[in-house]
């Protein structure tokens, strides 16, 4: 970006704790057969039909619950290859897009990822996938309302591992650097510096990034898929396939 944002005077972080109890029955989607591992395993099937070969992304788009993160009138919507609204202008990715991040992120790593940064937590699921994949996992939201549907959300796993930050994504969270992988939800017209500062060297990150703008001065700007290694040489820099997700944004709101 242009100009490097301030850091927010204070940064609120809660952490999923083990002591949180379950959400009870009564809230959760019922009698729609969401909770059935068929119905996960059909969405898996399709994913590997896509090109997903990655058994510990398969594993893990397995087994989280995706309409646990969608609202009750969408539900039946969950296990489909489509993005969905989670409320304040901002969408839960299409499983093909979240899996294709994922394992892009766990390519080259021997068992699990390590710590790992996630850039826009929205409905928590991604964050959800992550816990499966990594020891770690760090996840900031500038959207309170987000922040706090991602908490309700992500209460009945009870991921202590998972730390649910608030705060403008686009600083990273220089607390818990350096990390093995950084993935964003959300796309700017250049990778923050501060990802790369809090990236380990060895690490990965995935992103969108703007790459032109179509139709004009006045038209869409179009994101690419990219991913970024950093090595005791430095950084590389790969492109991949179009993709379209909300722009990345300073500040809390």
């Amino acid at each position: 970006m242009k100009q490097r944002p301030t850091f927010p005077a204070r940064m609120d972080s809660s952490v999923v704790a083990a002591k949180v109890k379950p959400l009870p029955s009564a809230n959760l989607p019922q009698g729609l057969g969401m909770d059935s591992v068929a119905v996960r395993q059909r969405m898996v099937q399709k994913l590997a039909g896509l090109g997903l070969s990655d058994p510990r992304v398969l594993a893990a788009m397995g087994r989280v619950e995706r309409h646990r993160f969608v609202d009750s009138a969408l539900v039946n919507q969950a296990y489909e290859d489509t993005s969905l609204p989670i409320g304040l202008g901002q969408t839960i990715s299409k499983p093909g897009v979240v899996s294709r991040m994922v394992e892009l992120l766990c390519q080259g790593a021997v068992g699990k990822l390590g710590r790992v940064l996630e850039i826009g937590t929205g409905c928590g699921y991604q964050a959800a996938v992550l816990s499966e994949v990594a020891t770690e996992v760090y996840t900031i939201e500038r959207l309170r309302g987000l922040h706090e549907k991602a908490r309700e959300n992500l209460r009945y796993l009870r991921l202590a591992h998972v730390h649910l930050l608030l705060g403008d994504g686009m600083l990273g969270y220089a607390q818990g650097a350096p990390y093995a992988a950084i993935i964003a939800a959300a796309g700017g017209e250049a990778i923050p510096t501060a990802w790369t500062d809090q990236l380990a060297v060895g690490g990965r990150l995935v992103a969108p990034v703007a790459q032109h703008r179509v139709g004009g001065t006045t038209g869409t700007v179009a994101q690419a898929l990219v991913v970024v290694n950093k090595t005791s040489q430095g950084l590389s820099q790969t492109i991949l396939e179009a993709v379209h997700f909300v722009p990345l944004k300073s500040g809390l709101a």
